[in-house]
């Protein structure tokens, strides 16, 4: 969650300096940022490559964690559940070409300056946070394990239990007939 908060937020952060440049939130009003706002794309790029779970990056680790929790439990549910991150990969992917890359117009080249001083002064903790969760993820999760530890000792059932569907009683199925 942590992680997910951090490039989420930075990613929202990102979409309101796109707005503000260009008071547009549709898709096809940009395209080609990358040519006058080379930096707003690299820390874009970067973003979204965490929210999709990128290898050394925050969010990897936490959906590593979550797949193979599932996959303990159940692995036919852990490989339905790997479905969710592709598609939001597929979906971040798809976004950043459509809005970086491609002709860039007159009008977006003279209204998309690159980042500012207040803006970096923004994003460079959040950039420096998601490499530092996706590298260093073993100077935080023993102080989390620590604390969950005995949450999830309090919620586990040291009975194995399987939920079945209860037979129909026979007069209602005489009924459905």
């Amino acid at each position: 969650m942590l992680a997910h908060g951090i490039s989420t937020g930075a990613l929202f952060a990102l979409v309101v300096m796109l707005y503000e440049r260009r008071h547009s939130l549709e898709i096809d009003d940009y395209g080609g940022v990358a040519t006058p706002a080379p930096w707003l794309s690299t820390v874009f790029l970067v973003t979204t490559l965490a929210s999709a779970g990128l290898p050394l990056l925050s969010n990897f680790v936490g959906e590593f964690l979550v797949m193979q929790g599932a996959a303990q439990v159940s692995f036919r549910w852990a490989i339905f559940a790997v479905l969710g991150p592709i598609l939001s990969a597929c979906y971040l992917l798809w976004l950043y070409q459509r809005v970086f890359y491609g002709e860039t117009s007159d009008v977006l080249r003279s209204h998309m300056p690159d980042l500012s001083a207040r803006e970096w002064g923004a994003l460079i903790p959040l950039v420096i946070l998601m490499v530092w969760l996706g590298v260093g993820s073993q100077t935080f999760l023993p102080r989390i394990s620590s604390v969950t530890g005995p949450i999830l000792k309090e919620t586990t059932v040291n009975v194995p239990f399987q939920v079945k569907s209860a037979p129909a009683p026979r007069e209602e199925l005489a009924r459905v007939r």
